[in-house]
């Protein structure tokens, strides 16, 4: 009995080691402009436990910094969804779709040609 609470308490340190505080990870956020820009990295980085949220215009790519052990990459997507953007992992309602600016419908495909030449400037 006394070995099986060494072996349970040894797996669960390790298991709390093992969370890391300073994660890297990116994740695919849709939006079309530089007011999405600056959208998507406010909800992410107003999830508790992130640290650094960066998304690029060109690439649609969300990088990200953050506490495994205050949340994770389903909560974070979860948040930039509640503001109307799309995540691979999870789909903006329309009501919250609807509320973005009129410009930064990028499920309208004459909003996102519109918006090409910000890519560029991008870079």
């Amino acid at each position: 009995m006394k070995q099986l609470t060494l072996i349970l308490a040894l797996l669960i340190t390790t298991v709390t080691f093992a969370q890391n505080k300073n994660a890297k990870a990116s994740m695919e956020v849709d939006g079309v402009c530089g007011m999405c820009k600056e959208r998507i990295e406010k909800a992410a980085i107003r999830t508790k436990g992130v640290k650094s949220a960066v998304w690029s215009i060109e690439t649609h790519e969300l990088k990200l910094i953050y506490d495994e052990r205050k949340t994770d990459l389903k909560t974070i997507a979860q948040k930039i969804a509640d503001v109307g953007h799309d995540t691979k992992e999870i789909k903006a309602t329309d009501e919250a779709y609807d509320a973005v600016h009129p410009c930064c419908r990028y499920r309208d495909k004459d909003v996102v040609k519109d918006h090409e030449g910000e890519k560029k400037k991008e870079n």
